[in-house]
Parts: structure tokens; sequence; C-alpha cells
């Protein structure tokens, strides 16, 4: 199956439910590696946990946090606490031997234009860093969030070995945060990074902010984006990112009634 749905740890520790909620209906979760999972789970806790969902014959991907974190800052004293957050994250996930790993590389034009090489850089050493601290090939899903443009992440990507590093594009932040409504240039970021596209982060809204509405209740062009990958042949795994309970079998109810279009990520 390729198909995860997001649950922050802080969740899963505060309100255990949650986990029993994904082991009974056998949905493999994206384990969000939060600022709480890091600074207050110790590796017991993530350990018992990992157990427990491979017990249940869960695989589990995890995304590496992002709060406060800035992976290419330019202040040094920031980027060694990135880096160092991050590289903690990355300990504790080892306990649940993930399928893969999705970042945020956080470009924003407003600080970071005037500088862009120097970002650049410090951003492909900060996430080489955490290839080299891997202990397994996992790859690594570099995701969309502030950007207004696909090159920074585009270029970002091309100077990573391709053999452990793609993209991962959210089509919620593409379509609120990049105002992808009103620019209405899916095919655009699509056409950027479908060299390299191995992820997709599946939500909805309706363009005015990041609602993470199950799919179907807002207005971003998901059928345009599924008849795009399917006409090239694209293979992307994907996470479901609902903010409310019933936004979950909402989502699944819509890839169900459109499960022409995404046969690559629903088994048949």
């Amino acid at each position: 199956m390729s198909l995860f749905v997001n649950l922050p740890l802080s969740y899963a520790a505060n309100e255990p439910r949650y986990i029993d909620m994904l082991i009974a209906q056998g949905v493999s979760p994206e384990l969000g590696m939060d600022t709480y999972a890091v600074q207050y789970l110790d590796m017991d806790w993530h350990v018992k946990t990992a157990l427990r969902f491979a017990e249940a014959g869960l695989s589990c991907g995890i995304h590496l946090p992002f709060f406060d974190l800035a992976p290419g800052s330019l202040n040094d004293h920031i980027l060694d606490a990135t880096r160092a957050t991050l590289l903690k994250a990355l300990e504790f996930s080892q306990a649940y031997e993930p399928t893969h790993f999705v970042g945020h590389p956080k470009y924003e034009a407003g600080q970071h234009a005037p500088y862009y090489e120097e970002w650049l850089s410090r951003s492909f050493e900060t996430w080489s860093l955490l290839l080299r601290e891997s202990q397994s090939n996992s790859p690594f899903f570099l995701e969309n969030t502030f950007e207004q443009v696909p090159k920074p992440l585009v270029d970002l990507v091309q100077m990573l070995p391709a053999s452990r590093v793609s993209h991962c594009f959210d089509v919620g932040h593409w379509y609120s945060f990049a105002k992808g409504a009103q620019r209405n240039n899916l095919y655009e970021w699509l056409d950027a990074f479908s060299s390299r596209l191995g992820h997709l982060h599946l939500h909805d809204n309706d363009g005015s902010a990041d609602q993470h509405l199950a799919l179907g209740e807002g207005s971003i062009p998901l059928l345009d984006l599924f008849d795009y990958i399917a006409e090239n042949e694209l293979t992307p795994s994907a996470t479901l990112e609902p903010h409310a309970e019933d936004a979950f079998p909402k989502s699944m109810e819509f890839l169900e009634a459109h499960s022409t279009s995404v046969c690559f990520l629903i088994e048949e």
C-alpha cells in the first residue's frame, strides 16, 4: 500500500486512541516527529510505539520537525539548532524503520532571495548531513510549504542524490500559500517536479487558507493532479493530511469514487 495518513506523535502520546484507530483500520501512518516528540518523548516510548505498529503489520513514514526550524538559515546559531533538532528526530525515527522521511526546506523569498546561493549551499549541507547520518536507505521527500515558485526546491533536490531525494508535492500548500487558486499554475509546478516526484501530501482547501479539508470539500483541482500523474506514468506514494476525524473517511470515499484516476495509490 502506498497510501499513508498523517499522525503527529504529540497527538499519539496525549491521545493514544489515535494509534488504536489507525491499527483498527489497517492504515499506515506518516508520523509527525514534531517538537513535542523530539523534546519530551524518550527513545523507550518511541520503541514501544513502533512495536505496536510493527505488530499490526503497518509500515511508518516519518515527517521530520519543522516548527521554528530553518535548514538553510544564514544565522549560524539557528542553523546549528536546526541541524541538532533534525538529527535528534532522525535518531528517534530509526525505531520505526521508516519507509520514508518528509522534510521542509522552508525557502522564503522575502528573506532568502538576496542570499540565494548561500541559502542553497547551507540547505544542501543540512540535507546531506541527514542523508549521511540516516541508518537506512529510506528516501527523503522535500516538501513545498511557503515557496511561491518551484525553483528553489528544484535547485536543491537536483543537488542531492537522485537515489535518495525527491520532491513531496503538497497540493494544499500550492493552492493556498503559493496562490495556486489565483495563478492556476498547477502544471507549472508538476512539470518542474515531475522528473523527481516521489510523494504527495493530499488535503483540500478553498484557496484562502491551508484548511486541510477532506478531499473534494474544497476547490483544489485534484482530478487534474491525478490525471497528470496517470498520463505521465508517475508512481508517487501519498499521505492524506486530514485535520478533523471525519475528514479521513470522507477523503477515502473521494479516492474510492475516483479509483480509476488514483490506481497508483489504491490497491485492487
